[in-house]
């Protein structure tokens, strides 16, 4: 039972990734055909993230009504239902609008299976499920090119991918029953507590609440600042080519999908606090390269290393959640925690673009040092509190 529930987790996880980098690669063709400003984009990504943000506050106590697997089909629906309106969108307006059922379902639906995953499956299985949410967030602008090199059909590339999400649903719906029997096994073995509200107003009063969060809020402010800013800094600092720092900017991407795949069998035999130490030695490695007076090849090789050292941190902190929390309150937590990481992704990007305007960015790692010490004296304090949790049980 809970084989055949994984398999459908891992397809969910691939749903995930689908539409978070359809709007990149579809935006040359849209604004150019809608006549819009291409930074224009940008309005309708911050759209999306507050949604996210706002169902990650609200999945707790949706879950607690409703139950994950429900959750989880309304909210891919949500995305689905989006993606097939984008598809016939006659405006960017209509953008605008889709955009926050978009925002909605995708914030619910991860911190739905990521507390499921946490709670029911061991952590190699959260590492490859975040691997796999690389293979969609990779395939999604693979099917988008598709169709805009034929006539410039970027239309055709989200009815695909909204279909897709449909098919997901169906499946979703009609394995309904299986999510609640998990649920309710593991509630009668008594390995899971019975879930409860966690108001943001008594979030600081949870020990080792602030930790948490300020480590994914630095997390997603660090990968999101890289992906963004990485070819910036190889073009307007080093005289690399546009085209060239592209590519290089994939690498990146490369490390993280590779390194998640990589740390599902390292989580066998290493602990998690481990893994996220692990990564962060491997950041720090990427960080001191782009700092070093090297030839412009420490780009490249940097990237590579701050890919590989993203891919366990993530889905370790996530899958420690409940162990540091209880299970009681893990599910509240995670939304809460997504939304820090989501406030993250969404606000350090423009912030450090706003800077460049006065400082220049070849200070970029200095940036990515920053967020990686915050994170590391978060992670640290965060396995004091557990440490103390254990003792206290």
């Amino acid at each position: 039972m809970l084989t055949a529930l994984l398999v459908i987790i891992y397809l969910s996880f691939i749903s995930l990734g689908l539409p978070d980098s359809l709007l990149g690669s579809a935006w040359p063709a849209i604004h150019a055909q809608m006549g819009v400003p291409l930074g224009f984009a940008g309005v309708i990504s911050m759209i999306v993230s507050c949604g996210t943000v706002v169902s990650s506050l609200m999945s707790a106590r949706l879950i607690k009504r409703f139950g994950t697997g429900t959750v989880t089909a309304v909210s891919v629906a949500l995305t689905a239902g989006a993606l097939l309106g984008f598809s016939c969108a006659p405006s960017v307006v209509w953008f605008c609008v889709l955009a926050v059922p978009l925002g909605l379902g995708a914030g619910s639906v991860d911190a739905a299976l990521n507390n499921f995953v946490a709670l029911h499956y061991a952590a190699r299985h959260m590492s490859w499920l975040h691997c796999f949410w690389g293979l969609g967030a990779t395939a999604g602008p693979a099917v988008m090119a598709f169709w805009i090199a034929r006539q410039n059909n970027w239309k055709a590339g989200y009815l695909t991918i909204g279909i897709f999400q449909c098919v997901l649903v169906a499946v979703l719906v009609c394995t309904l029953p299986l999510w609640k029997r998990v649920s309710a096994l593991r509630r009668e073995s008594g390995e899971e507590e019975p879930a409860e509200d966690l108001p943001l107003r008594k979030v600081f009063r949870v020990p080792g609440a602030w930790a948490a969060l300020l480590g994914f809020f630095c997390y997603c402010g660090l990968e999101s600042l890289t992906n963004l800013w990485a070819s910036s800094y190889a073009v307007s600092g080093y005289g690399v080519s546009a085209d060239t720092a592209a590519g290089w900017s994939s690498l990146f991407f490369l490390g993280i999908t590779v390194g998640r795949l990589l740390s599902g069998f390292l989580t066998i035999k290493v602990k998690t606090p481990s893994m996220i130490r692990l990564g962060q030695c491997l950041l720090l490695v990427g960080c001191v390269l782009l700092l070093l007076p090297l030839p412009v090849w420490k780009i490249p090789a940097a990237l590579c290393f701050l890919g590989l050292g993203c891919a366990p941190i993530f889905p370790s902190m996530l899958h420690h959640t409940p162990e540091a929390f209880g299970t009681g309150i893990s599910q509240a937590m995670m939304g809460i925690q997504m939304a820090c990481a989501y406030v993250g992704a969404t606000f350090m990007p423009p912030v450090f673009g706003a800077l460049t305007g006065v400082l220049d960015i070849r200070l970029f790692p200095v940036f990515l040092l920053f967020f990686l010490g915050l994170m590391a004296f978060s992670t640290e304090a965060m396995r004091k509190h557990l440490a103390g949790r254990k003792t206290i049980l």
